[in-house]
C-alpha cells in the first residue's frame, strides 16, 4: 500500500502522543502494579484476609446498590417526562439535570448539612412534629446512598430520555394491536431497545460510585477509597499500590462486562422512526397530583443548591443547635476577593485546571484526529489508552502519579513531581482529556474527509489542511469538551487530596480544611462559587452545541412581520 503524504503525516503525529500517554498514563499504572508487587505479592494475601477485603465488597455493593437506585429514578423521571405532559412538567424538565451542578465535596456537604442528624430537614421534624432527628436523619450508608442516588441518577435520566426520544411509536403500536399488554410491550420492544441507554448509564454510575470518596468521608463509610488515602497517608505505599490495582481491575472488569451485554445482540430499529406524542394527563384530581408531585420533586432537587446559598452566608462558628443559622452576612465573600490567603485557593485551582485543559485540547484533538485518519490497525490502541482514565478512580490516579513519579527513572523522563506545582495539572490533565477527546471525535466524525482532500488536492499541506479546514470546523465541540475538562478540575478533590502540595492548596481541599475548621459559612462561600462556575460552562457549553436553539427562527415570506418566534434553553446536560 502507498503512503500519501496525509498517511504520513498522521503516522509521525502519532509517535509523540504515543510516547505522551505511555508516560503519563500507560507507565503510572505499571509502576502502581509494580510497587504492589515488591514483597512477593505478600501484601495481597494482607488484603484477602483484612479490612481491605471487606471494604472492597462494600464499595462494590454500594455501586451496585447505586446503579439499582438511581437507574429506577432516573428511568421513571425520563419515561414522566418524555410520555407525559402535566402541570409543572417544562419547570420539572430544567431543575432534572441540577445535580450535575454540584461538585463532589460541595455536593455531599450539602446533603450532610440538609439530612444528617444535625442537619436542616431532621431538626425541622424534630421542632414541628417531635420526632427525634436521629430517626428522620441520613447517616453512615444510607447517607451515602441518598447522595448517589440524588447525584447519580441524570446518567440514566440523559440516556433513557434520548432513547425514549427517538424510538418509533409505531412499533409499540403494532405491538399493542397485535395483543399485547402495555407491561408486555414496555418487556419485550422498549426494554430491549434502551438496553444501550440502560447500559450507559449504568456503566456510568458504576464508575463514579467506585470512585466516591467525598460521600462515604464525610459519613464515615469505609470503602475502598477511604481505604487507599488511609494507607498513603500511613505510609503503607505497597499496601495502597495493591488496593488500587484491584479498584482499577475491578472498574474495567465492569466496563467489558456491560460492553458485553450491550453487544452481544443487536438492538437496532429498521422502521421509518414514527415520532412520539404526549400523553396529555386528563382529570382535574390527576392534573393537581401532577403539578404537586413535580413542585415537591423540583424542591427536593433544589434543595442542596438552595443551602448551600444560604451557608454561603452564614457568620462562621454561630451555627450550633439552631434549625437554621442565627446570623448571616457577606463578609465571607468579602475576605475571599480581599485577602490573598483566602484568594489563593481559587487562583490555584483556575490556573492548574487552565494549563491541563490546554495541554488536553492538544492532546485530544490531535489524537481524536490520528485514529480518525488513521489506516490498517492500531488505532483502537491509541483510543483505548487515552480512555484508559476514565475507567479509573481518582483516587487511583492520584496514587498512580505519586508512585510513577516519586523519584527520577528512565521511564518517567528523569521527572520528580511529587511536592511540584506541576503535579495539579498533571492530575487533571490525566483524568480528564478524555472529556475533550470524545467531544473532539464527535465533531471530527461530523467532518467528510473528502473536505481535507479537496484542500490537500489544491495544494494544502496535511498540517496546513489540519490548521485551516479541520480545526476550525472541529472548534465548537472541542471547546465544549475543553470548558467541560476546566470546570471539572476547578472543582476536583478526590485525587487532589492524594497528591496536593503542601504550599498549593486546590479549592476543594481549602472546602474540606475549612469545614473541618468549622469555618462552614466561608466553605459554602467558595462552594457556591464552584457551582456558579460549573452553571455558567454548562450553559456555554449548551449554547456552543446548540446555537439555533438561541436564535430567531427565520419567518417565511408572507408572514406577519410583527409575529415574534421564541425559542426555549434546553437545560444543560
Amino acid at each position: 500500500m502507498q503512503l500519501t503524504a496525509s498517511d504520513r503525516f498522521v503516522y509521525a503525529l502519532s509517535i509523540p502522543l504515543v510516547l505522551i500517554l505511555l508516560i503519563y498514563i500507560v507507565f503510572p499504572m505499571i509502576a502502581t502494579v509494580v510497587t504492589s508487587m515488591e514483597g512477593g505479592g505478600a501484601v495481597y494475601q494482607d488484603f484477602l484476609g483484612g479490612n481491605s477485603r471487606r471494604a472492597l465488597f462494600l464499595s462494590v455493593g454500594i455501586s451496585l446498590a447505586s446503579v439499582l437506585t438511581s437507574g429506577v429514578l432516573g428511568t421513571a423521571l425520563a419515561v414522566l417526562l418524555t410520555r407525559f405532559s402535566f402541570a409543572g412538567r417544562s419547570v420539572l424538565k430544567v431543575f432534572a439535570l441540577l445535580p450535575l451542578a454540584l461538585p463532589p465535596l460541595i455536593g455531599a456537604m450539602s446533603f450532610y448539612y440538609l439530612y444528617g442528624t444535625s442537619g436542616i430537614i431532621p431538626r425541622l421534624l424534630e421542632e414541628v412534629i417531635g420526632i427525634p432527628a436521629s430517626t428522620t436523619s441520613f447517616d453512615g450508608l444510607a447517607g451515602v446512598m441518598l447522595v448517589h442516588t440524588l447525584t447519580m441518577y441524570p446518567y440514566f435520566y440523559l440516556s433513557v430520555s434520548a432513547g425514549l426520544s427517538g424510538s418509533d411509536a409505531s412499533l409499540e403500536e403494532a405491538a399493542m394491536n397485535l395483543g399485547a399488554s402495555r407491561a408486555t410491550m414496555w418487556r419485550t420492544v422498549l426494554l430491549p431497545m434502551l438496553t444501550p441507554a440502560l447500559v450507559s448509564g449504568a456503566l456510568l454510575t458504576f464508575m463514579v460510585s467506585m470512585a466516591s470518596f467525598t460521600a462515604p468521608q464525610f459519613y464515615n463509610v469505609n470503602t475502598l477509597t477511604m481505604r487507599i488515602v488511609a494507607a498513603r497517608t500511613s505510609g503503607a505505599y505497597d499496601l495502597a499500590a495493591a488496593q488500587s490495582t484491584v479498584l482499577s481491575v475491578v472498574s474495567i472488569l465492569f466496563l467489558l462486562l456491560m460492553r458485553w451485554y450491550q453487544n452481544r445482540r443487536l438492538t437496532r430499529s429498521m422502521s421509518k422512526g414514527t415520532p412520539q406524542a404526549l400523553k396529555v394527563v386528563q382529570g382535574v384530581l390527576p392534573q393537581i397530583g401532577a403539578a404537586l408531585g413535580s413542585a415537591v420533586i423540583v424542591a427536593i432537587l433544589v434543595a442542596p443548591v438552595a443551602s448551600i446559598l444560604l451557608l454561603a452566608f452564614t457568620v462562621n462558628g454561630t451555627w450550633t443547635t439552631q434549625i437554621l443559622p442565627p446570623e448571616y452576612t457577606l463578609q465571607n465573600f468579602i475576605d475571599i476577593f480581599t485577602e490573598p490567603r483566602s484568594l489563593r485557593p481559587i487562583l490555584v485551582s483556575s490556573q492548574m485546571s487552565a494549563v491541563a485543559m490546554a495541554a488536553s485540547i492538544v492532546v485530544g484533538v490531535l489524537t481524536a484526529w490520528v485514529i480518525a485518519r488513521w489506516k490498517g490497525k492500531g488505532a483502537g490502541i491509541l483510543d483505548l489508552m487515552i480512555m484508559l482514565p476514565w475507567a479509573l478512580p481518582g483516587t487511583v490516579v492520584g496514587v498512580n502519579i505519586v508512585t510513577a513519579f516519586a523519584s527520577p527513572t528512565p521511564f518517567n523522563l528523569g521527572q520528580v513531581l511529587i511536592g511540584s506545582l506541576w503535579i495539579l495539572p498533571l492530575a487533571y490533565f490525566i483524568r480528564f482529556v478524555p472529556l475533550v477527546f470524545r467531544n473532539a471525535a464527535a465533531s471530527l466524525a461530523q467532518i467528510d474527509p473528502s473536505v481535507e482532500e479537496a484542500a490537500q488536492n489544491l495544494g494544502a499541506g496535511p498540517f496546513r489542511t489540519l490548521r485551516t479546514i479541520t480545526l476550525p470546523l472541529m472548534a465548537r465541540g472541542v471547546i465544549a469538551g475543553a470548558l467541560l475538562a476546566f470546570v471539572q478540575g476547578f472543582g476536583e478533590y478526590v485525587a487532589s487530596v492524594v497528591i496536593y502540595p503542601a504550599r498549593y492548596v486546590p479549592l476543594s481541599v481549602e472546602i474540606y480544611n475549612r469545614q473541618y475548621s468549622n469555618d462552614l459559612g466561608s466553605a459554602f462561600a467558595y462552594g457556591s462559587l464552584q457551582v456558579l462556575a460549573i452553571l455558567i460552562v454548562l450553559i456555554v457549553s449548551e449554547l456552543l452545541e446548540k446555537p439555533g436553539r438561541f436564535r430567531r427562527r427565520r419567518r417565511p415570506a408572507g408572514a406577519d412581520t410583527t409575529a415574534a418566534t421564541t425559542t426555549a434553553a434546553a437545560p444543560a446536560a
